[in-house]
């Protein structure tokens, strides 16, 4: 509270209001500490009422290292936005997430005649039936993220069509337009999530048919990726294996917080050509920096880095070979590197 006080009274000396800021009190992890949750809460309240600043959390931090994340990120949520929360950092693929949303500002009388609440409930039952409709393409089922129909059309097409015709003709076309959409901000990261996950759906239906004649599907090449030693976020680094793993890669996922001597053991064991190194947070940018000058004093491999804290600029002063802004950047990488 007290620097956010100072933050407001320094803001106001440039002519900023307090109600074009927004003050993020931080949610920490009740599994750490019981009273995480309260006193974030009482930080919000004070900051918006008694303040008159607007407030934002990253809403899912509250329930690290919990079981069944989403019912205390629900619950933690609803109570965050009844103590004046303006903006939460949450899901917005997760029914369970939205459903506190649409239900608290139907609840509260912020949303007339309960329209929006309406609307979502409506729009996902429209959805679940969408799922049935069996005039759908593979094209559009990828498009819309229907991971269990993608599958089954994808197993109803081997038996006329050769995987390859399946891959080129129509998964990497589905998955080029989704993620020309998400370049031209048409199309936002949870669909390209989604389209992903539908179209890895479709591949590993392949795959099974695949192994059961005996035939393998050629690689384009294998890459490792991990989160760098100290940092243990890894949602950036998962999409963008699902993505390369669409696109024909192999892909070795080492995890997060990885040691930088095992990154540089697994590149030298496996003579890979790419390795791809994620940090979201600011103090581990130090690693990644170790890690990228340990793998090219022991190993050939190029190096793309990627991470909300980083930057083009920030990458070449590191040393990387390649700055990936987004996953689907990552895709254009690998294919530079393993078509030369």
């Amino acid at each position: 509270i007290d620097i956010a006080k100072k933050i407001i009274s320094r803001a106001e000396e440039y002519g900023i209001d307090k109600k074009d800021l927004i003050i993020d009190p931080l949610s920490m992890a009740i599994s750490t500490d019981k009273e995480n949750a309260v006193v974030t809460l009482e930080a919000v309240r004070y900051i918006t009422e008694v303040l008159g600043a607007n407030t934002c959390l990253g809403v899912s931090n509250i329930s690290f290292g919990l079981p069944k994340r989403e019912h205390i990120n629900a619950g933690f949520f609803t109570m965050a936005l009844n103590n004046g929360l303006s903006a939460g950092i949450i899901n917005p693929s997760s029914d369970i997430m939205m459903n506190s949303l649409y239900s608290f500002n139907a609840l509260m009388g912020y949303d007339e005649n309960c329209e929006n609440y309406i609307n979502n409930v409506t729009n996902s039952e429209n959805s679940n039936k969408d799922t049935n409709d069996e005039n759908i393409s593979l094209y559009d089922s990828v498009m819309k993220g229907m991971a269990d129909l993608s599958k089954s059309i994808t197993i109803e097409l081997l038996k006329e069509k050769k995987p390859l015709e399946i891959i080129d003709e129509i998964l990497i076309p589905a998955l080029d337009a989704v993620g020309k959409g998400f370049e031209e901000k048409k199309i936002f990261l949870p669909k390209l999530l989604i389209s992903s996950q539908a179209a890895k759906a479709s591949f590993d239906a392949i795959n099974e048919v695949l192994q059961m004649s005996g035939e393998v599907k050629q690689s384009k090449g294998e890459i490792i990726i991990a989160t760098v030693k100290g940092d243990i976020h890894d949602i950036g680094k998962n999409i963008v294996k699902v993505l390369l793993e669409n696109y024909g890669y192999d892909v070795v996922d080492l995890g997060k917080d990885v040691d930088i001597q095992r990154v540089v053991d697994e590149s030298k064991k496996r003579d890979v050509k790419l390795v791809g190194l994620s940090a979201l947070m600011t103090t581990t940018v130090v690693n990644m920096e170790k890690t990228i000058k340990k793998l090219k004093e022991k190993t050939g491999a190029k190096v793309m880095v990627g991470g909300a804290v980083l930057n083009e600029e920030y990458a070449k002063m590191i040393n990387a070979d390649y700055y990936a802004k987004d996953a689907m950047e990552s895709v254009r990488i690998a294919n530079e590197i393993f078509e030369k």
